[in-house]
């Protein structure tokens, strides 16, 4: 009697078993993938509305962005923008899907294209820049001519 229970036992654990394998399988890929909340204009009409928008907001601000531009850099004295370089991007957080949505310009200091920096800004729900999250990785050394 006692090998039956022991068979029985062994089969009743088995089976449990198996039926949790079903319940540990991981979702598709294609479940897991993080939503796109960030709606893309449709047009380049207003992806080019939108831009101008931004280039507007931005020189508004440039006073402040020249603050922090030569609050982190003592050696720039002078400082350009090159408002035809603005784009967005996603910031790398280092997940796969990324981080928000930032915008980001480049600028000269010193006239000199060889000192040259790049801000960057998150933006809004409506893809304007928010001048109290500027940043950049750039604005720490100065190029001599």
């Amino acid at each position: 009697m006692r090998l039956e229970t022991r068979q029985i036992v062994i089969t009743v654990v088995a089976i449990a078993g198996f039926l949790s394998l079903g319940g540990c399988v991981g979702k598709p890929k294609e479940q897991t993938k993080p939503i796109n909340y960030i709606a893309s204009s449709s047009t380049k009409e207003d992806k080019e509305a939108i831009k101008q928008k931004q280039i507007a907001y931005l020189k508004d601000h440039e006073q402040e962005m020249t603050a922090y531009v030569k609050a982190h850099n003592a050696n720039i004295h002078q400082v350009s923008y090159d408002w035809d370089s603005i784009k967005t991007v996603v910031g790398g957080n280092g997940t796969p899907q990324g981080g928000d949505e930032i915008l980001l310009v480049y600028g000269y200091g010193n006239e000199s294209k060889r000192t040259n920096f790049s801000l960057n800004f998150t933006l809004d729900e409506n893809k304007i820049p928010k001048i109290d999250s500027i940043g950049s990785d750039s604005l720490y050394r100065v190029e001599k001519n």
